[in-house]
């Protein structure tokens, strides 16, 4: 079936594969406008966002109601759940984002290294926007803002395949931001949303290459795979967030047990959580009952290995359980006597997204930060910063564990690239 546009927005009641090229083809030509507008076109887009988040949250309210019910009834987990729902804190954060955002420097245009060559030449790397982002991701409606409002500063168009779980709140945000694009004097085809919550079209959008220039699945480790394999443009993704906590012989223990509660309990169902803590054996007869007590209270169900169970009661930790990105209130801990056997089991386990040690020996805290290979690495802090708001960047659009292009949160620069300029007056090549 044809599309019909109403102001500008696709609508659209069956979709195949050339409907899911309309809606691409149309942000390219979307995205052309975008790359050329100016940063107080985008910013103008951006804080109109911010208010129209204040004046129609009682709207958003009830679409993201209709979806809780919804999976409420469906049985779905808490995790999933806390994803989903859309609150006063949410909205907040969303309008304090998208104000930091657009504070922000605008990247595109900005030409970076600017040398002269022997025969004159002045070469130089100019940041451009990557062109049509395509976002696949699950449960987080709030996702669809801060994907949105990224993409569009760096003067990218994006097309957004949520989960069907969010359906009635991502339509509703997704209005929200058209009509914020189209006050701003830019092209609503900027930011669309697939309009179904059909699986295939998962393998329809990976299937758009030379339409889509980037692909970002955000959700679970099976979406995440299967985009991988199916994509046929440059996928940026991110692995599960099997993140450590090793606190060392050195360590302050009240803050090792701050940092380790607050990377578990604090909010377990996101993937910055904290899943395993590693201990060092000369603290741990001290240090791991305070932990235990500490877990108990935030109702933390704890699995340890033989050494740990020699200290306080758990369950058995399996090597499953080395493996496993839990997502829940589960913590698997693990007693070692030095330094080289916890980043050797780190190296081992993890999942390169984010990784903590405590420690006040500061040559400790430097090898730790030079040879773990992760996304972020952190010392004596919690491993839930990593963040795209927390580290400054405003929102993100996902957190990059793979090295080329990106590696850790990924804000508005690193939705742009740079392409070679070179200005000359006449040179030719000999």
């Amino acid at each position: 079936m044809e599309p019909r546009q109403s102001s500008g927005i696709f609508e659209v009641i069956m979709i195949g594969t050339p409907m899911l090229q309309t809606y691409a083809q149309a942000a390219r030509l979307a995205a052309r406008a975008l790359a050329a507008a100016s940063p107080s076109a985008k910013n103008t887009a951006l804080l109109a966002i911010a208010e129209r988040l204040e004046a129609q949250r009682e709207a958003l309210y009830a679409a993201n109601q209709k979806d809780l019910e919804a999976a409420q009834a469906a049985g779905l987990p808490a995790a999933k759940l806390d994803r989903l729902r859309l609150n006063e804190k949410v909205l907040q954060d969303l309008r304090t984002g998208l104000r930091q955002v657009a504070e922000m420097p605008d990247p595109v245009g900005e030409i970076e290294g600017l040398q002269i060559r022997p025969n004159g030449l002045q070469v130089g790397r100019m940041r451009v926007p990557l062109g049509v982002i395509g976002f696949i991701y699950e449960s987080r409606p709030n996702a669809t803002v801060e994907a949105s409002a990224l993409s569009l500063k760096a003067g990218n168009a994006i097309l957004l395949r949520g989960g069907k779980e969010a359906w009635h709140s991502n339509n509703a945000l997704v209005r929200l931001l058209q009509e914020a694009l189209h006050e701003a004097g830019l092209p609503q085809e900027a930011i669309q949303l697939v309009p179904t919550t059909d699986r295939s079209a998962i393998l329809e959008m990976c299937h758009l290459g030379g339409l889509l220039d980037l692909i970002i699945p955000r959700g679970g480790k099976e979406l995440i795979e299967l985009v991988q394999r199916e994509a046929r443009m440059p996928v940026l993704a991110h692995a599960e967030g099997v993140n450590h906590l090793f606190v060392d012989e050195s360590a302050h223990l009240e803050n090792a047990v701050r940092i380790a509660v607050n990377g578990k309990a604090q909010r377990p169902s996101t993937c910055n959580s904290l899943e395993k803590v590693l201990v060092h054996s000369a603290i741990a007869p001290v240090f791991l009952p305070r932990l235990a007590q500490a877990m108990r209270e935030a109702q933390v169900e704890l699995r340890g290995d033989e050494r740990t169970r020699a200290f306080i009661p758990t369950r058995p930790a399996s090597e499953q359980d080395w493996h496993t990105e839990y997502l829940d209130l589960i913590l698997a801990v693990k007693v070692v006597d030095t330094l080289e056997e916890a980043l050797e089991h780190i190296a081992r386990y993890g999942s390169r997204h984010t990784e903590v040690i405590c420690t006040e020996h500061h040559g400790h805290a430097l090898r730790f930060l030079r040879e773990v290979d992760a996304s972020l690495v952190l010392v004596n802090a919690s491993p839930r910063f990593n963040d795209g708001f927390q580290l400054g960047l405003g929102a993100e659009i996902g957190i990059s564990t793979s090295k080329l292009h990106a590696y850790g949160p990924m804000g508005v620069k690193e939705l742009t690239t740079t392409k070679f300029v070179a200005l000359g007056q006449g040179q030719v090549r000999e």
